[in-house]
């Protein structure tokens, strides 16, 4: 089994805690007094309030997704969530400036539904497999050997292949999303896994580009099996993101959104959390009975997020995203369309 340590948070993303040869991810396990000691607060303190100060004078926000580091997501964001939660909260944003803690398409995603807005990304190398493994030109080329089939994408994508879809979705809504066309058949970019779960659950066939999330591919059923027969009996909750073997293995199968709200639904002593490893730093303070079991594996996208870029960010206004015209408004008609769908988790 992977080794078991009880982390500390400067302790976990510097990984001290490794894996050993049977396995490539860690085991963490999350209490609520884990996250945030006061002697990590007292020493990100002076940061905090600098980026504070900056969010005044700017009239910003920062909009933190659910796998940042628990130093932003509880000390610095204004607005937290999945996906979906960001795009609606940063439409409804009374602020000048946004700053994405988050990943670039995250930040894209911003900026289309806000186009008169500073929309800020802190570092332009904060990437994603999935939105990097596909573009325009890949889901023309589908287009044309499916002719006549809408394409559902995936909102982890670059604003260019949302731009060729009919409509874009989040892993809280993509079974609604594809239902909602009302055909027999759809293109569905480019999470393979999201793709076969929501063809699982519906008579649509789906058509898949095999991208995959660098972070959840790594999971295996093999590995969530072995956890939970060592572990006794232990509920899991998955991300969709998985591969259908760790999926099967699985108790409840859901967006981070839906993963929170099933926590907080039915307070388990103990959960297991199939997902990027901060999630559940993020929300063990509102589950102050439940411990967190998790396979860790860290994206390394997200980590690239630190207080120090969103305070630089916020002084420099940088990195700002800039979209073309053109393919920000083809972008927005189809992101329009999904929060039309709304959230169905």
């Amino acid at each position: 089994m992977a080794l078991t340590c009880r982390h500390r948070l400067v302790n976990l993303y510097n990984s001290s805690c490794s894996a050993t040869e049977s396995h490539l991810t860690t085991i963490q396990i999350t209490r609520a007094t884990d996250v945030l000691p006061e002697e990590e607060i007292a020493a990100v303190q002076p940061l905090v309030d600098e980026i504070n100060r900056l969010k005044i004078e700017r009239n910003a926000i920062v909009a933190a997704h659910n796998y940042m580091t628990p130093d932003i997501f509880h000390l610095v964001a204004d607005i937290t969530g999945d996906s979906l939660a960001l795009a609606n909260l940063a439409l409804e944003a009374d602020a000048d400036v946004i700053v994405l803690a988050g990943v670039k398409f995250m930040a894209e995603t911003a900026k289309i539904i806000n186009p008169e807005k500073t929309i800020l990304i802190p570092d332009l190398a904060a990437g994603c497999s999935l939105a990097d493994g596909i573009t325009g030109a890949d889901v023309r080329r589908m287009k044309a050997q499916y002719p006549g089939l809408p394409v559902v994408s995936y909102v982890n994508t670059s604003a260019e292949v949302k731009a060729e879809s009919e409509i874009t979705c989040t892993s809280g809504n993509a079974l609604a999303v594809v239902e909602s066309l009302g055909v027999d058949r759809v293109i569905f970019t480019p999470d393979q896994y999201l793709g076969k779960w929501v063809a699982s659950k519906t008579d649509v066939e789906v058509i898949l580009w095999e991208g995959s999330c660098m972070v959840h591919e790594r999971f295996t059923g093999e590995e969530i099996s072995d956890y939970k027969r060592d572990m006794g009996d232990i509920p899991v909750i998955a991300h969709p993101e998985c591969p259908p073997d760790v999926l099967a293995e699985a108790d409840y199968v859901g967006s981070t959104h839906g993963m929170i709200k099933w926590v907080s639904d039915n307070r388990p002593r103990k959960v297991m959390m199939i997902t990027e490893c901060s999630m559940a730093d993020n929300i063990a303070s509102a589950a102050p009975d439940t411990e967190f079991v998790r396979p860790c594996n860290l994206c390394p996208h997200m980590k690239r997020i630190t207080l120090d870029n969103i305070k630089r960010s916020l002084e420099t206004l940088t990195y700002q995203i800039e979209i073309p015209q053109d393919v920000a408004e083809r972008a927005r008609r189809a992101v329009t369309r999904m929060l039309e769908v709304g959230r169905q988790d």
